[in-house]
């Protein structure tokens, strides 16, 4: 078909949609729903995966943990609840390791029904509720280059005498100081005096709206936490080592270290998990893979209906039409030019509702942006518009070729 033709088909196409407005939109409502379904759930997976893979960057790439079971992907066996629970000993003999940086043995107070954040942190008249208290070692600050926004953090003289200092969370200094800096002044938890020494700068989320909980903490040192709580011995251990490319020995060398100093026997599977920020990667891999599958199965139900719906209405213009087929095959028009034609039409009308789809689509995601990590994606922009032009290929091969084959005589015949 020559370009001229192109050109004219188009703007019959179009004509015929200005014409029929109410018929026109209902057969492209299941294109625009299915290509903004595209746009607004690939837009949310892909800010989603900018989030996770920010907080996974913010953790380390370079940083293992250590705890008795695994807990990011797998469901703990009654087996793994029973494990011996990991010392603050051990933690300190993983310091001794080749290439390891710095290792910090970490406790968190739960309450009894397992919840984080029960705790309420006093300073005069008010009150911060669901802080999280938090034990470490002065060296998880070197674990994970944590920030702060005023004051210092607790150091090894503060952990071996089991001094009575705190840091805070953002959240929960500005909860109870406001505008006041609160490095020097003293908070009651649990019945006892800390005195605050820093504040922590605001924590990376990696699922946006809301408060993130991180920024709701008081962190102690280790051994002034087991003043409060020591009853808890749960240790989680954080260690970060020198260079990526040393992670495997790193891991054999954890692995050989603590078989040992917990006596598990050769033939004997480890009592004890260790994992990396990878593992937060694989889970949201294994994740955004079954958002993929509903954005899938959603998109292609909308556009299914929607493509039915175009060769209806493709259908219905070659019966409205036949006598202008039969006029254009008599004055000597091909097959294959009335094949064209009608085939373009039906790839002009799910265009049109491609490209409405594509700007709704994207509005919302941008509306959305606002209050939940959003990323619009060109990729997938020109991807749900090219699937609306491909449904109308496919589903307007039939009425074209019905069209196309038309008895030239009958059709002029026809009124």
């Amino acid at each position: 078909m020559r370009i001229a033709d192109t050109k004219e088909t188009v703007v019959m196409a179009l004509d015929t949609l200005r014409a029929n407005k109410l018929r026109s939109g209902l057969t492209i409502l299941g294109i625009v729903i299915g290509v903004m379904t595209v746009i607004i759930i690939s837009s949310v997976i892909n800010g989603l995966n900018s989030s996770v893979s920010g907080l996974v960057e913010s953790l380390g790439t370079n940083v293992i943990w250590v705890f008795r079971f695994p807990v990011i992907g797998v469901r703990p066996t009654t087996e793994m609840l029973t494990r011996k629970q990991l010392t603050y000993e051990d933690a300190m003999a993983m310091k001794e390791l080749p290439h390891v940086v710095a290792v910090t043995p970490g406790l968190q107070y739960r309450d009894k029904s397992g919840v984080e954040g029960t705790v309420a942190v006093k300073y005069g008249p008010k009150i911060m509720e669901g802080t999280t208290l938090e034990g470490d070692t002065a060296s998880v600050k070197d674990v994970y280059e944590l920030d702060l926004k005023d004051g210092r953090f607790f150091n090894e003289s503060d952990v071996e005498r089991a001094a009575n200092v705190v840091v805070l969370g953002i959240d929960t200094a500005d909860g109870l100081f406001g505008a006041t800096n609160p490095v020097g002044e003293d908070v009651t938890i649990a019945g006892m005096t800390f005195t605050v020494v820093g504040v922590m700068d605001k924590q990376k989320q990696a699922f946006g709206g809301g408060k993130n909980p991180e920024d709701n903490k008081a962190f102690f040192p280790v051994t002034t936490f087991h003043k409060i709580h020591p009853e808890i011995l749960d240790y989680w251990i954080s260690l970060k080592f020198d260079d990526q490319k040393n992670k495997t020995l790193v891991q054999d060398e954890l692995e050989e270290l603590l078989r040992r100093r917990r006596k598990v026997k050769n033939e004997a599977p480890d009592n004890f998990a260790i994992f990396g920020t990878d593992s937060l990667t694989r889970l949201w891999t294994t994740i955004t893979g079954g958002l993929f599958l509903l954005l899938f199965a959603l998109s292609s139900v909308a556009l299914l209906v929607g493509g039915v719906g175009v060769m209806n209405i493709m259908l219905v213009s070659v019966t409205e039409r036949t006598r202008e087929i039969g006029v254009r095959k008599a004055i000597g028009a091909s097959k294959q030019t009335i094949l064209a034609q009608f085939t373009l039409e039906a790839i002009t009308l799910c265009a049109v509702g491609g490209v409405i789809g594509v700007l709704i689509g994207s509005a919302i995601a941008l509306v959305l942006h606002l209050f939940f990590p959003s990323m619009l994606s060109a990729l997938w922009v020109a991807l749900a518009f090219g699937c609306s032009c491909g449904i109308g290929l496919l589903f307007g091969i039939y009425p074209a070729w019905k069209a196309a084959n038309l008895n030239p005589i009958e059709a002029l015949r026809y009124e």
